[in-house]
Parts: structure tokens; sequence; C-alpha cells
């Protein structure tokens, strides 16, 4: 496959990607956006102010680390962040920013989410953090995001929304739905009251435990794979 073939795919899969946040409703309009790293120097990423059901793949713009963008559709104005976190986060293949409901809701009362729950761990330590507010588009908010990214794959943007990493689209995709259902979660448990958290000691285990998560060969004593064909019955 030619290198002009493989750079269609990422495009098309950024249009896909966002068309995807719509689906899920984890955005509304034009107001979130999508990456998906090139290579170690350069990432194609969502134009700015566009529909996504009209985009075509000439619509999304390579940037590079240097700030300098090729193709005929400028760049979503939230470039700085997903340029630093591809600079600064050599495992990350994918960054998703939405403005989710629940979220956002809380990400506004510049509230993160505990560890309330211990699926938080899916963000990669026991809380998801939120960043503290600054002008959407500016190097400010992009340093304040990597701060609240340090060791975790999510993070909520007070007064903003939500940014998700993966190593490839569908994971980021996957986690910033996780981090609304989770946001949704928390958002009623407030509303009821008496919201208790986990002590980060159990924390510590269950983040332990999801190095395993979702693998075949995942420790565990009392399981045995016996397996793929079924016994008789």
């Amino acid at each position: 496959m030619s290198t002009a073939d493989v750079d269609e795919i990422l495009r098309q899969a950024v249009i896909t990607g966002c068309r995807e946040l719509s689906r899920l409703g984890l955005s509304y309009g034009t107001s979130g956006n999508v990456s998906v790293r090139r290579d170690a120097r350069a990432f194609f990423i969502s134009p700015t102010g566009r529909s996504y059901e009209s985009l075509a793949p000439e619509d999304v713009a390579l940037t590079d680390l240097d700030g300098q963008w090729y193709g005929r559709s400028r760049p979503s104005s939230e470039w700085r962040f997903h340029r630093d976190i591809y600079a600064a986060r050599a495992e990350v293949g994918a960054i998703v920013h939405a403005h989710p409901r629940h979220a956002t809701a809380l990400a506004c009362t510049g509230r993160g989410i505990p560890a309330f729950h211990y699926m938080i761990a899916v963000a990669g330590g026991e809380d998801i953090r939120c960043a503290p507010y600054h002008t959407f588009g500016s190097q400010a908010l992009s340093t304040a995001a990597l701060a609240a990214l340090a060791d975790r794959r999510a993070c909520l943007l007070a007064h903003h929304g939500i940014i998700a990493l993966g190593g490839d689209l569908a994971a980021a995709l996957h986690l910033a739905g996780e981090v609304e259902n989770l946001a949704a979660q928390y958002c009623t448990a407030l509303t009821i009251g008496g919201v208790r958290m986990l002590e980060s000691a159990e924390m510590a285990r269950v983040l332990e435990k999801f190095r395993s998560y979702g693998r075949a060969d995942g420790p565990d004593p009392e399981l045995r794979h016996a397996g793929e064909s079924l016994p008789p019955r």
C-alpha cells in the first residue's frame, strides 16, 4: 500500500470519528474535534467550523509539530493540545475532544470525577482530573490539559468539555463514551447525595487488575482455559 493510500485511510478515519461523535451523542454540531497520528512528526486533524457530514478527505489537514499545516481546510482551533499531546506521549495514536452533556456539566462546576466507581480506572488513574479554564485554542489551555492528563488517558476541561486519548481512534472514542457514562452516573449520584468514595488502596488494586483487563491470559488461578472446543453434554 502506498503512502498516499495510507494517508487517505487516516483522513477518512478522522471523518468517521467526527461523525461518531454526533452519532454517540458526545458532541453537538461542530463542537468536537478528532485527530490521528501519522508519524512521529505529524498528525491528521479535523478542520475548524465544518459540518461533519460535508467533509471529504482533502478537508482533513495534516499538521506537524512545528505548527505547519497542509491541505485545503484550516485545522481545528484546538490543534495546539493535539500537537502537544502527540509530542509528549509517544503511546498516543489518536485524540478525541468532545462536549458531552454530563461530563461538560461537571466541568462547568470545576469538578473532575473522583473514585465513586471502580471503572474510573479505565482512564488510567484513581480519578479523572478537571483542568482549569483557559480560552479555547490557547497555549495556556494546552499546558493545563497536559498537566491534567499526566498518568491519565482522559481529563475534563473546566467550562469546556473532555479529552480522551487512545492507541488508536476506536480506543479514544470508546474511552470518551466511558467518561461520559461515568459522568452521568456521578451526576445522578450527586442528586441523591451521600456519595461514597473508594479508598486509594482499593483503587490501587483495581488499577493493577486493569493491567490485564480484557486479556484472555489474564491472571486468575481459579480460572483455567480448557480449549476452544465445547465438551460433550
